[in-house]
């Protein structure tokens, strides 16, 4: 085994464990910060509406953000590389952003306040340690096969950090386990764990990954927005993997938005442990995907792949819709509605791996096309495009809830969580109190937030796969081709 061998075997075990915390964080934030603000808050419409501008106008501002930051990263020059000191910096900021955010007691129009400044501050602070963190991949190899090793890696470690979340978040925070009784000191509880989970593990790829650093030794490039535009603009396939990325994203995140919550909440009862149950058969699925998807591709083509996990979710979304149709039990309906959620999870994860694979091989096409790499700049569009997508959802879902009536009772139970919290009534007072107001919620109200889950993300996955097939060229074998012809360049210039 050679050193270059050796040095490969160790970054591919310490590269993707360094994402299990910063994926909690993530899950956190992402996929329960609504349901905190939603069951811990008395909410006007105006309130909601003003979170939700402040949450989709803080990801307009990371489309300033993420490029330039991977801009900054390009252009950084330290003993240690131009990634990992972004990723140290990132993951303690972040750290104390999210357990200030999730543990505050403010209420009303000064909590609103100070969430924008936290959600702001929380996109600045997770932007340094995201894009480092992914702008790292295409620097560990070139070899098309050994990078989809890494993005497997990490994305089933990214998962694994997602099943954690999806584990004991909604059980510590909902219902009769909740901790302490209430979802206001469970939230700032669990925050807490994150916070300190999150550079625990990180510390392996700051500590335990070598990264090739050619490029230390040529001038820093100057951080541009024309610069930055320029290689958007410049880049066909990138503009177009970006559309069809947003897309799959917006629809992917529906179900996990919060909406998905609500409606498990208000369908089947106010208990952590449903939506732990959901999520977690949801996302365990895919790690067959996770573990397999490097062999996967050496025998099927991406686009390929792409048709056969589009069956697959079809099928899922049609048996969740049509379990909130069918006048079966609660708990036929429930395990019908979970099952079709692990098919249509599937096959959106599917995507999600073929998309990442397909933003880094930008990476080689913009080399072709105009001599530079740009890895940081072209890594910062996954994460923009991910964040764009959950504030997106974010704003659908609270528009969801606006329309279909559904504030009144998420206030209803925020009330009972603040008076366990303060003591005024017990956890068994409670969580009768709550299950008297969810009785009040009427069918039309519970099928909306499901047709909004299921409808709209079949819809947008469809879109995708086929524009994906008919606007990306860059499959294996043009890929391949690519990277042939950028080694014969090499050659020549050595010569």
């Amino acid at each position: 085994m050679t050193q270059n061998d050796r040095i490969t075997k160790k970054n591919l075990w310490m590269f993707p464990i360094g994402t299990i915390g910063r994926d909690i964080i993530y899950n956190l934030v992402t996929s329960y910060l609504l349901a905190f603000v939603l069951f811990t808050r008395n909410l006007s419409t105006a309130q909601l509406s003003a979170i939700t501008a402040i949450m989709v106008g803080a990801r307009v501002f990371d489309a300033l953000n993420d490029p330039i930051m991977g801009n900054i990263i390009e252009r950084t020059r330290t003993r240690w590389g131009k990634y990992k000191p972004w990723l140290l910096i990132g993951i303690l900021t972040t750290s104390l952003v999210v357990y200030a955010m999730f543990s505050t007691t403010l209420q009303g129009w000064a909590f609103v306040g100070f969430f924008g400044l936290m959600y702001f501050a929380y996109s600045i602070t997770y932007t340094m340690h995201d894009i480092s963190y992914w702008g790292m991949v295409p620097s560990l190899s070139s070899d098309a096969d050994i990078r989809n090793q890494f993005t497997s890696r990490a994305t089933l470690f990214a998962g694994i950090g997602g099943v954690l979340a999806a584990s004991f978040i909604p059980l510590f925070t909902a219902g009769d386990s909740a901790i302490g009784g209430n979802a206001v000191t469970a939230y700032a509880m669990v925050a807490l764990g994150a916070a300190i989970l999150g550079p625990l593990f990180l510390s392996f790829t700051i500590f335990g990954v070598t990264e090739e650093r050619n490029a230390n030794d040529e001038p820093a490039p100057p951080v541009s927005l024309k610069k930055i535009l320029s290689v958007f603009t410049g880049n066909g396939q990138l503009v177009w993997i970006a559309v069809i990325f947003l897309l799959q994203q917006v629809g992917n995140g529906l179900v996990l938005s919060g909406i998905g919550q609500t409606y498990i909440y208000v369908e089947f009862g106010y208990k952590g442990v449903f939506f732990t149950m959901f999520q977690m058969l949801g996302m365990l699925v895919t790690a067959f995907l996770m573990i397999f998807y490097p062999a996967i591709s050496r025998k099927i083509t991406r686009k390929n792949l792409m048709h056969y996990l589009m069956i697959i979710s079809t099928v899922g979304y049609v048996l969740m819709l049509g379990s909130g149709l069918l006048p079966l039990s609660s708990g036929i309906r429930f395990g019908i509605l979970t099952f079709g959620y692990m098919l249509a999870n599937f096959g959106q994860y599917g995507f999600y791996l073929i998309m990442m694979i397909s933003i880094m091989n930008t990476v080689e096409y913009n080399e072709y096309e105009h001599g530079v790499r740009d890895e940081a700049i072209i890594g910062s569009l996954r994460p923009f495009v991910t964040k764009l997508a959950s504030a997106l959802t974010v704003a659908v879902a609270n528009l969801t809830y606006i329309i279909f009536g559904i504030l009144k009772y998420t206030n209803g139970i925020s009330q009972y969580e603040q008076a366990a919290n303060a003591g005024t009534i017990s956890a068994e007072q409670k969580a009768d109190a709550i299950t008297e107001l969810l009785k009040g919620v009427q069918r039309g109200q519970s099928f909306g937030l499901l047709a909004v889950m299921t409808i709209v993300p079949f819809l947008l996955m469809y879109a995708s796969y086929v524009l994906y097939r008919k606007k990306y060229i860059l499959d294996e074998a043009e890929y391949e081709r690519i990277c042939a012809e950028m080694e014969t360049r090499r050659k020549r210039a050595a010569a």
